[in-house]
């Protein structure tokens, strides 16, 4: 059991370097349960079993890289020069598009939002709108709201509205308004 993984990457790392691939694959299998969801480990696994031969298991563990860590470009520059071995002329472009995508990805930001004009005030922000004013997404939610401030008026709207989008459940609308009348 490893209870130090630095040191245990440490000496895989070593070992990768030296070429001594059938060893690294003995102490990457035994610790394998405890590092699954890590890329390093993964890293190293995946070059071992290249190493050792056994492609088709290195590309399955360079794919779990890339899906651990989609924007380190290690793994996927593993995962394509695996995939060039087996036809050097033509790379499979399903690949090559996944490898432009993913650096096409790492760069993106979030484009930063900006005022393009005066804030509205806090006395127009608290202004009610009418109670006849065309309510242009009527929704349960909403009209529940209006409940909840006090605005039956308005719920009672939103129900009307909601009844002709709704007609299957006009029945339950209807005592919502009977309801909200009373309290008017």
């Amino acid at each position: 059991m490893v209870t130090q993984p630095h040191l245990f990457l440490a000496e895989i790392s070593l070992d990768l370097s030296r070429g001594e691939f059938r060893s690294c694959l003995e102490k990457l299998e035994s610790e394998i349960h405890r590092f699954r969801e890590c890329y390093t480990f993964q890293l190293f696994y995946g070059r071992a079993l290249k190493g050792a031969g056994r492609t088709a298991e290195a590309v399955e563990t360079f794919s779990t890289c890339c899906r651990i860590a989609p924007f380190n470009d290690i793994a996927w520059r593993e995962l394509l020069e695996l995939h060039v071995q087996g036809n050097p002329s033509s790379p499979d472009p399903v690949i090559s598009e996944l490898e432009q995508l993913s650096h096409a990805l790492s760069g993106f930001q979030i484009p930063k939002a900006s005022e393009t004009c005066e804030p509205t005030t806090l006395r127009e922000q608290k202004q009610p709108f009418s109670d006849d004013e065309e309510i242009p997404v009527p929704t349960e939610s909403l009209a529940t709201l209006f409940i909840a401030q006090g605005a039956y008026r308005k719920a009672i709207n939103v129900y009307t509205d909601l009844i002709e989008i709704h007609p299957s459940r006009e029945e339950t609308y209807r005592k919502q308004i009977s309801a909200l009348l009373e309290k008017l």
